[in-house]
C-alpha cells in the first residue's frame, strides 16, 4: 500500500510539472508570436510603423535597427539554453518602449503599461518552463 501511495504522489507531481511546463511554453509562444509580429512591422516599415516611429520622436531608419535588435533577442529567447539571456534582452527592449511612451506622455494604461504586462508574462512563461530560475532569484530554496 505504501508503494502505491508513493507512486500516486510521484505521478501527481509529474503531472503538475508537465502542466506548468506546457502552460509556460504556451505563454512563451504567444509572447514570441506577438513580438515576431512587431519585428515584421519594424523590418517592413508599413505606414503605421513609420508614423508611430515618428510620433515617438525616433528617426524612421531606427525602426529597422529596433527590429533587428528585437529579432536577435527573440532568436536567443527561443533557444532553450539561452532563453534567460534572450528574456533579459527583450526586457530591456520593452523597458525602452516604456520610456519612449512616457517621454511623449502617452496614456499610461493603454500603451505604456502594455509593455510592462508583456514583460511580466514573458518572465512568467519562462519561470513556468524553468522553475529552477526561482532558486537563482532567491525566491525558492
Amino acid at each position: 500500500m505504501t508503494a502505491t501511495l508513493a507512486d500516486d504522489r510521484q505521478s501527481a507531481t509529474i503531472g503538475i510539472r508537465n502542466w506548468r511546463r506546457t502552460t509556460g511554453i504556451v505563454i512563451s509562444v504567444l509572447i514570441g508570436a506577438f513580438l515576431v509580429f512587431d519585428v515584421i512591422g519594424k523590418l517592413t516599415r508599413p505606414d503605421a510603423v513609420i508614423e508611430g516611429t515618428r510620433d515617438l520622436g525616433f528617426p524612421i531608419d531606427q525602426a529597422y535597427v529596433m527590429g533587428v535588435v528585437l529579432l536577435v533577442c527573440l532568436v536567443v529567447y527561443a533557444i532553450p539554453r539561452t532563453a534567460v539571456l534572450g528574456a533579459v534582452g527583450i526586457t530591456a527592449y520593452l523597458g525602452g518602449a516604456v520610456t519612449a511612451n512616457m517621454r511623449i506622455e502617452s496614456p499610461v494604461f493603454s500603451t505604456t503599461l502594455f509593455a510592462v504586462y508583456l514583460g511580466v508574462l514573458l518572465w512568467i512563461g519562462l519561470v513556468l518552463r524553468r522553475p529552477e530560475l526561482l532558486k537563482v532569484a532567491g525566491l525558492r530554496r
